[in-house]
């Protein structure tokens, strides 16, 4: 496949000709340009032997990132013998067929919407867009307008086998899931009998098991460790990998960081709810270290909003792929080592030290699970907090060991 050769600008800025003209993304992907200036985008491919044209919408409605993904998907289609373009014929004529039905409220699409009416702000913003686009794109072109009542498994079945025949089998099961949600949710209102997904477990080919790289032997964390150090690229880039083992936030957490947030002071960094995976605010103890590599950043970044700004933009982050590069110049593969991988780094050998698992479960922000919120619903904050300190300072020097290639012997147990 050919690389892609436009971009948003290039794309905003095609005027319109005495002729049509058409601007080529690669791959058969282009945006064709009217004279009346409407611009379409369209995938040219071959299926049967015969070359056709699949139409994905106009632009900017449609953005160039949406075409280039739905062309993957396409393409995907057809490298499984389905023709795209019939599939898209065979969503219309569902949509005219259940258009010709009178309406109804009790639709799988309005019972979905207002289920994540309701339930969608619990997570965060990135996660939601997720679901309701996968919603949107795989479940409601299909049965959107048919009655929830009188979906059968069968028809739900279909459904889920033209995500999995594009190959997205992980996709298959993340929409069963929603659905199981959605269906329960319509039981509890009064307006299902029953949860349809129950009759589909293991109707799905099960999707490969991920795992997302991350170092936890001691040697090979003092090896990384130095490599960070030692790391020739971006400053801000250095900086933020330094800071992400001392704190082992998610990484979103840790690339959006505003100078607000911290209390140098404290030494204590508040995320706020709308940035938490849980929609709650999180407290971070900062250990010496911490506030030692923050001061660095102060000479970096102390002048602006973030901690670590993009290099094209003071007023956005850094990429989600920026530790990613940082961490493959340095030779790890995503298979060794990912940006999420400290979390993992430090929770293992947390764990190894002798640390109460519920007591780093609070400190990654894992406490919305049961155990761990009948283990501390008793207990105040504060005095979590100090132990919290307590642990994180422990971890900070522990590093510093590992760092200096010393051999570091467990402190012993620690009491949580």
């Amino acid at each position: 496949m050919a690389d892609n050769k436009l971009n948003d600008k290039a794309t905003a800025a095609a005027k319109p000709r005495e002729k049509r003209y058409k601007l080529s993304d690669g791959g058969g992907l282009y945006v064709e340009v009217y004279p009346s200036g409407v611009k379409s985008w369209r995938l040219k491919y071959r299926f049967g032997g015969k070359e056709k044209r699949l139409v994905f919408g106009l632009y900017p409605i449609v953005s160039l990132k949406q075409a280039r993904e739905w062309a993957i998907d396409a393409r995907k289609m057809i490298s499984r013998g389905i023709d795209p373009g019939q599939v898209k014929k065979d969503a219309q004529n569902a949509i005219k067929e259940a258009a010709a039905v009178a309406p109804s409220t009790e639709t799988v699409e309005i019972i979905s919407r207002e289920w994540f009416e309701k339930f969608g702000g619990q997570w965060v913003d990135s996660h939601g867009s997720k679901v309701i686009r996968r919603l949107e794109r795989d479940l409601f072109p299909y049965i959107g307008r048919d009655e929830i009542k009188a979906v059968t498994p069968a028809a739900l079945l279909s459904v889920l086998r033209r995500v999995e025949a594009r190959g997205a089998v992980e996709t298959a099961h993340r929409l069963l899931q929603n659905c199981g949600q959605i269906w329960r949710y319509a039981v509890a209102t009064g307006r299902a009998e029953s949860d349809i997904t129950q009759s589909l477990r293991g109707a799905l080919p099960p999707s490969k098991e991920t795992h997302l790289g991350a170092i936890t032997e001691p040697a090979e964390v003092g090896k990384l460790l130095r490599n960070i150090d030692e790391y020739k690229g971006s400053e801000v880039v250095r900086l933020a990998l330094k800071l992400a083992p001392l704190v082992f936030v998610r990484p979103g957490e840790l690339r959006q960081a505003c100078w607000s947030e911290f209390d140098l002071a404290a030494r204590l960094w508040t995320i706020p709810a709308g940035r938490m995976k849980a929609k709650r605010p999180h407290v971070v103890p900062l250990s010496n270290q911490a506030v030692a590599v923050l001061d660095e950043l102060q000479a970096v970044s102390g002048g602006g909003v973030l901690l670590f700004p993009s290099p094209r933009s003071v007023t956005r982050c850094l990429s989600d792929v920026a530790l990613l590069v940082a961490l493959r110049r340095m030779g790890y593969t995503k298979e060794e080592m990912t940006a999420h991988g400290f979390r993992a780094l430090a929770s293992t050998n947390l764990e190894q030290l002798g640390y109460d698992v519920r007591l780093i479960e609070l400190q990654l922000a894992h406490a919305d699970q049961d155990q761990v919120r009948a283990a501390y619903k008793r207990e105040t904050h504060l005095l979590r907090l100090v132990e919290r300190k307590k642990m994180m300072q422990h971890w900070a020097d522990y590093l510093d060991g590992l760092r200096a290639g010393a051999k570091v012997v467990p402190f012993g147990k620690k009491q949580a």
